[in-house]
């Protein structure tokens, strides 16, 4: 069972300086450890323990010291410190830790061993959701702290998805289910994709997961071919959806869990198209962790699986996230190159693609072109600021506030790149834009990369505007 120790790690934990650090309640020293070792931004200690990222900035410069035990407590539980260290009880996360959970069925792990056959993702998903739906929402929050794979070890893994699949020998009851209730599923996937496009994960999950663990049921008996792999296609869907929620709330593990069970099932279902979108899913994921190599060969291997048979927009959606990779790597030939070759599939693309990729238009290539402008920027900002602020200027025109999270991610960047130039007016004007979106939508990476944005309001010289910019971002992330 995923514990809250997997938020920093057994090893971490298990450093001597640290130990001592929380023994004598020296957060100071305990929360620079935790961002030199632990992996955790200085705004991640601050939303795990219920602070505000300018009390842990000041507890580490030393200007504030922290003695209020309530404090300690939700320091232990936020951060997954077992109460020991820090002179508390057990807390009481530790004893449910102890409580093993039942293990998926042999067949269900992610093995090179283990053939690709159908029933592989019944089992996963049958136990991923109903391991998630009995837990209340805190525990949850602990219990999905668990990193990603990364490396080999993930990688190899997904090599099955060039392979047919393998034949199904489970033995089941008859299942019932007619055309009817397939239309009906696969509409109600349909609902939840758009939930998610426009508001995050949030309150809406959980209905994701309920509807996905009755269709691992269905699939669980025996359905006629057809209806059998239409079933797939929504498992597909809804594990797709229920992946890019629970990595929009920032479970890293939980997450790459279900987009395994979305790539076997569209595996499964025959749609080369929607496997080759779950890798792309899982090239963002390791981008956002910082491995640029490994985003780099999921992307690779989402286009050798449909290299005659990818649409243009899907075609362009690859081409964008290989040249996220190449700007994270720093190969800026490379990133221009295939941001190139996106515009030019994108400029072919008609209506007759799959709905779930209707969203990649022309401002979602402009928001995504600006977003990696401003990666290169935050290195170079008179180079690639102005160019990214362009691009994401035109993200905002084209598809505007019903674009939820998205527009509230535009707005962020747009601000930052303000930032980057010294453009103190602009950057509060955006400011304000960012967080009148961000109170629109329940997404956990709208708020992170908010959390991001407050840094550049912090300083003795600060306005009195940018004040007001800094205390609504305040404001915002404390609800």
């Amino acid at each position: 069972m995923d514990t809250p120790v997997n938020r920093l790690g057994l090893d971490v934990l298990e450093r001597d300086d640290l130990r001592r650090a929380l023994e004598e309640h020296d957060f100071a020293a305990a929360f620079a450890l935790i961002k030199k070792w632990g992996g955790l931004s200085q705004n991640k200690i601050a939303t795990s323990c219920e602070l505000t990222p300018g009390k842990v900035s000041h507890v580490i410069s030393g200007q504030h010291q922290i003695t209020s035990m309530a404090v300690v407590r939700r320091i232990a539980d936020g951060l997954g410190i077992p109460g020991a260290l820090l002179g508390l009880a057990p807390r009481p996360w530790e004893k449910q830790a102890q409580e093993p959970m039942p293990p998926p069925t042999e067949d269900c792990r992610p093995s090179e061993e283990v053939p690709w056959h159908p029933h592989a993702a019944v089992g996963l998903a049958d136990h991923l959701t109903r391991s998630d739906l009995v837990l209340n929402r805190r525990a949850a929050t602990r219990a999905l702290s668990a990193t990603a794979v990364t490396g080999a070890a993930l990688l190899d893994t997904l090599e099955g998805w060039l392979q047919p699949a393998g034949a199904d020998s489970h033995t089941r009851r008859h299942g019932r289910l007619g055309t009817r209730d397939l239309d009906d599923l696969e509409t109600t996937a349909r609902t939840f994709r758009a939930w998610d496009h426009q508001y995050g994960g949030g309150l809406r999950r959980k209905a994701v997961l309920g509807q996905l663990n009755e269709v691992a049921s269905a699939l669980d008996e025996h359905q006629s071919p057809a209806v059998e792999q239409r079933l797939y296609g929504v498992m597909a869907q809804l594990a797709g959806t229920a992946a890019t929620m629970a990595w929009d709330l920032g479970h890293q593990r939980r997450a790459q869990d279900y987009y395994l069970v979305a790539l076997r099932s569209a595996h499964a279902a025959g749609d080369t198209a929607f496997g080759a979108n779950v890798l792309a899913g899982m090239a963002r994921q390791m981008l956002y962790v910082g491995r640029h190599q490994d985003a780099l060969e999921l992307v690779r291997l989402a286009q050798d699986g449909v290299r005659t048979t990818a649409g243009p927009r899907l075609r362009a959606m690859l081409h964008t996230r290989e040249a996220w990779a190449y700007a994270a790597m720093g190969r800026h030939a490379a990133f221009r190159r295939a941001s190139g070759q996106a515009g030019e599939a994108l400029s072919t693309a008609g209506p007759d693609e799959p709905y779930w990729i209707n969203y990649f238009d022309t401002a979602e290539l402009a928001g995504v072109t600006g977003g990696r402008l401003l990666d290169l920027a935050r290195q170079d900002p008179r180079r690639h600021a102005p160019t990214a602020a362009q691009e994401i200027r035109t993200a905002l025109d084209q598809r505007g506030p019903e674009a939820s999270r998205s527009h509230a991610l535009d707005w962020i960047g747009l601000a930052e790149c303000h930032f980057l130039v010294g453009d103190i007016t602009g950057a509060v004007e955006s400011t304000h834009h960012a967080v009148g979106a961000a109170a629109r939508t329940r997404s956990g990476r709208v708020r992170s990369q908010l959390a991001q944005l407050y840094p550049y309001t912090v300083g003795r010289d600060a306005t009195g505007p940018l004040r007001e910019a800094r205390d609504r971002i305040r404001e915002l992330l404390a609800t």
